[in-house]
């Protein structure tokens, strides 16, 4: 911001960029989840080992708390002075 950047510029920024890792971390995850399900299939009784509303519900899940923990911080640096943030730099 000190550059001249607006304050929904440097929110979007950094939330594209935090949803960005959260999505392909999610990605890896259901796919290695996927695959882990036929290793413990014999250990559930009365459950199926794929239940897509459960991993679906999951992954809605941390999407919405990776927003939240990209989305304020992000709006709490836009709320500091960008001449005080550069004279602690």
């Amino acid at each position: 911001m000190a550059l001249g950047a607006e304050a929904r510029d440097v929110v979007k920024l950094i939330v594209k960029h935090g949803m960005g890792l959260t999505l392909i971390g999610t990605i890896i995850g259901l796919a290695l989840s996927v695959a882990m399900t036929r290793l413990i299939s014999n250990l559930l009784y009365g459950v199926k080992a794929i239940d897509p509303a459960t991993f679906a519900g999951v992954a809605l899940f941390l999407m919405v708390v990776a927003l939240l923990a990209c989305y304020l911080p992000a709006r709490k640096a836009t709320q500091i002075d960008p001449m005080t943030a550069l004279h602690h730099e």
